[in-house]
């Protein structure tokens, strides 16, 4: 049995007819929305995306993804188009919120269409939810926004991560430092940290947060924001280079390439599994203290960036392929951060289930047969190009 398919039958807790509710997913034909598609039609909901086919996702055909189940109604469209987003609204109990454009690196140079897609796409939704009001919303969010994570210094004490200063990245000194010189240890960053917005996509995802929230209060609207940390499994979109990392490797390791890392590849990040993160939204969506507030969504552990590379080389059993590490900065990227999922724990009862082992034995059967279009090096040379590598 598929995992998948095993994942769907261990979860599945039947609905009554009368109780089912319609729930609509923007940017539901996507890797996390497909995968939340999955685990509310198991729990017995009726699901509806709106997804606009983009071709960087979905490859030039922009037809409806085989993946996606046949019991979903699939309307295709722009989310900042009012009409379509009133049409796929109507019978809906719930929304959740998950158009957006992704990527770091290119939102630093692609800047007003994810502010289109992003920031207005969001208020579009929000227009139409004032004139028609859902029993909840949910908006995907993203650790993107906290910049670097929490730390502490050499003495126990709790500080926030600095932005680093562009001549310390020159020089290589990739470790954040405290007022006193010494090196700074990362720390699981709790949803109290002060956001530090470094990238256009970070402001992107800070502000449909803080939209969906600000609209939810003020309409009586139960919202809740999901911050999700590094999202891998199955159905990532591979030929997109500004996807989550473990697709970019799993991209350049089918093509016998080595994987690219920036800076010195010890930057440390908490990857979860697509099913986690889809579990953890449908609780949301079903525990009332969620309302008006955020969460992280992550896997509760943390890896190098190195560790993940070779731990994804001997999965797809091409470790004799060398990981290159640039020794080159990204513009909007951050040193460390990784998740504090107490709050989800303790609101929520999220708890992960899916081991990085498991999961990337998973990725792995799933990646069997799949053709990856590399556009790693055309990326890196197109930042690299704008001077936005150092």
């Amino acid at each position: 049995m598929k995992w998948n398919t095993f994942y769907r039958h261990w979860t599945t807790k039947p609905r009554a007819k009368e109780m089912r509710k319609n729930i609509l997913i923007t940017g539901g034909a996507g890797f996390i929305g497909s995968h939340l598609a999955d685990e509310l039609l198991s729990h017995e909901y009726e699901v509806r995306v709106l997804d606009n086919l983009s071709e960087q996702v979905h490859g030039s055909n922009c037809k409806r993804p085989a993946y996606l189940d046949s019991e979903v109604e699939m309307i295709s469209g722009d989310v900042r188009n009012p009409d379509i987003v009133r049409r796929a609204l109507q019978g809906v109990t719930a929304v959740y919120h998950f158009a957006a454009r992704v990527g770091v690196g290119q939102s630093m140079y692609e800047v007003a269409d994810y502010t289109s897609v992003n920031n207005e796409g969001t208020a579009v939704l929000l227009q139409a939810l004032i004139e028609r009001p859902v029993e909840k919303l949910v908006v995907a969010s993203s650790m993107s926004l906290y910049g670097e994570g929490l730390y502490r210094t050499t003495s126990g004490q709790l500080v926030p991560g600095n932005i680093r200063s562009l001549a310390q990245l020159k020089n290589h000194d990739w470790e954040l430092h405290h007022d006193d010189g010494s090196v700074l240890s990362p720390t699981p960053t709790p949803e109290t940290k002060t956001p530090a917005l470094a990238s256009v996509y970070a402001l992107s995802k800070y502000d449909q947060e803080q939209l969906c929230l600000i609209i939810g209060q003020a309409y009586g609207i139960p919202t809740v924001a999901m911050r999700f940390f590094n999202v891998y499994g199955p159905r990532q979109a591979l030929s997109n280079p500004y996807t989550g990392v473990m697709a970019i490797f799993a991209s350049r390791l089918i093509n016998n390439k080595s994987p690219m890392i920036f800076e010195d590849g010890l930057q440390q990040r908490d990857f979860v599994s697509v099913y986690d993160v889809a579990r953890a939204c449908r609780l949301a969506l079903e525990v009332p203290e969620s309302a008006s507030r955020v969460f992280n969504v992550g896997s509760g552990q943390h890896y190098t960036i190195t560790e993940l590379a070779g731990r994804i080389s001997e999965a797809m059993g091409k470790s004799f392929i060398e990981t290159e590490v640039t020794g080159k900065y990204r513009m909007g990227d951050i040193r460390h951060c990784f998740a504090d999922i107490s709050l989800a724990r303790s609101i929520l009862g999220y708890e992960p289930r899916v081991s990085i082992d498991d999961g990337l034995n998973e990725l792995v059967q799933w990646l069997e047969g799949q053709v990856a279009e590399d556009k790693v090096e055309q990326a890196r040379a197109e930042l690299a190009a704008r001077g936005l590598t150092v």
